[in-house]
């Protein structure tokens, strides 16, 4: 297989062993890692966003890692504009681009473009936060379906973020977010791209999730945390999602006991990667699914 020309992309949940894979590829391919994970590219959280290994960072270059503060914004836009100019630079050494990574929106704006939305003004943006916050989020999702029945089936209820951006499209625009997307259009030929996504079976995944959890407290997870909750970042933040900030903030505070925010850690990033699993179904159908057992066969292959 000639990758010379080619462009990389690793998809997959979780825990999935993908930051691994990608440093054994782009050591056999001579590639160089980008960051396709929008919790990743925060530098103050390094342990709960599973960030890859020091050692592995150190062995092969990568890109777009720990480079963002938390309280800055950081959109799908401004990851895409930064990884055309990353993969440039890296074509320039004669090396071969690799993305990695569990965000679905990052290698969807890749492969089929970015959606060139109107801003819309922070004016109109704050009224419908302060929205949100006094209906609740029940309340918001049903009044976001009556303007936008696309919505529907097309956004978890309880997601708020999407929810927000939604609303505040159809509103300013007149127009529904998803019509938005079909307009879009890739800068990349298909032909370009090798999509590799790893097909991780579900109790497998479980028990590497839930031993992930238990080292990363081990590995100064606390600490971290504890760190990032003096920032006071505002909740309007993406990074204040990040799975675990909640329920180490309890075990700080004495509410809940380690062993039960060991267990609602791993429930909840469980549930993310079912999550993530369901995104690939609907949106992946053309990628190569791999099974984990069958990763060091495709790259004897290569």
């Amino acid at each position: 297989m000639d990758l010379r020309s080619k462009i990389i992309l690793i998809y997959g949940p979780t825990a999935s062993g993908k930051s691994e894979f990608a440093v054994k590829l782009a050591k056999k391919i001579k590639g160089e890692i980008i960051n396709a994970d929008s919790m990743q590219v925060y530098k103050e959280l390094k342990i709960l966003t599973a960030r890859p290994l020091k050692k592995d960072m150190r062995s092969i270059k990568h890109h777009l890692y720990g480079f963002k503060e938390a309280k800055k914004d950081f959109s799908t836009g401004d990851w895409f504009n930064l990884v055309l100019k990353k993969m440039k630079l890296i074509r320039k050494k004669n090396k071969i681009p690799i993305l990695v990574g569990g965000t679905g929106l990052y290698f969807k704006a890749l492969t089929e473009g970015l959606v060139e939305i109107p801003n819309v003004p922070n004016k109109i943006r704050n009224q419908i936060r302060t929205l949100q916050k006094k209906i609740g989020q029940k309340n918001f999702f049903d009044k976001l379906v009556k303007i936008d029945s696309l919505a529907n089936n097309k956004i978890i209820p309880t997601d708020v973020q999407r929810t927000i951006r939604a609303y505040e499209v159809k509103l300013f625009t007149n127009k529904s977010i998803f019509d938005w997307y079909k307009k879009t259009k890739s800068k990349f030929k298909n032909s370009v791209f090798v999509k590799l996504y790893i097909d991780f079976p579900r109790p497998e995944l479980v028990e590497r999730i839930n031993l992930r959890t238990k080292k990363m407290l081990e590995s100064g997870l606390i600490p971290e945390v504890k760190k990032f909750l003096k920032l006071r970042v505002p909740r309007s933040k993406s990074i204040t999602k990040a799975i675990g900030i909640l329920e180490i903030k309890n075990l700080i505070e004495n509410r809940v006991p380690k062993e039960q925010v060991i267990e609602k850690i791993s429930i909840k990033t469980r549930q993310y990667a079912k999550r993530q699993v369901t995104w690939a179904r609907g949106n992946m159908k053309d990628w190569k699914k791999i099974k984990p057992k069958y990763l060091d066969n495709f790259l004897k292959k290569i």
